[in-house]
């Protein structure tokens, strides 16, 4: 078959277009139920929902402060203006994020809710952050932290040229 210089040019620009186009478009990998971008609000609307309810159903978009370092079983997310992070952890422990997500964008979706955390569960985390036992030593108090029990998880991992979901479990 012979195409034409015009056909060949033709074709060209439209996968240049089709390409530039998908460019544009975002890549995420999924864990737990399969959940999308949309309708996701910020860390700091988030906290001031709660303020004014103990709980809540929501989608909320934020960036990966750290991880849990032994498993990837847990995370705290924020973002640019919100006063404190929310630790987040995954329904019925049914999947773990990666260890080296820190600093990449994330969507979750689940319940958030107001909860006090004891003096030995905080030392846990710590030392699953990875924090030094002179940090540990100095958490002393419960402290009452916004939760999230996510149900799925969209992690950002890059623009791409084709737009990709791809499904952890």
């Amino acid at each position: 078959m012979k195409f034409s210089n015009k056909a060949l040019i033709s074709i060209y620009c439209l996968t240049m277009m089709v390409t530039l186009i998908h460019a544009q478009e975002d890549q995420f990998q999924s864990f737990g139920d399969q959940i999308t971008v949309e309708s996701a609000v910020s860390v700091t609307d988030l906290l001031a929902v709660l303020t004014r309810q103990d709980s809540v159903v929501a989608k909320v978009s934020g960036q990966i402060n750290n991880v849990c370092q032994m498993k990837g079983c847990w995370m705290n997310i924020s973002d640019v203006t919100a006063t404190e992070p929310v630790f987040v952890q995954f329904k019925d422990y049914a999947f773990f994020v990666p260890k080296d997500a820190a600093g990449k964008e994330v969507v979750i979706e689940g319940v958030a809710y107001r909860e006090l955390t004891t003096v030995e569960d905080l030392r846990h985390y710590a030392k699953d952050a990875g924090q030094s036992e002179d940090e540990i030593a100095k958490i002393t108090e419960p402290k009452e932290e916004i939760r999230f029990m996510a149900k799925g998880v969209l992690i950002k991992v890059s623009n791409c040229r084709q737009q990709q979901v791809i499904h952890m479990r």
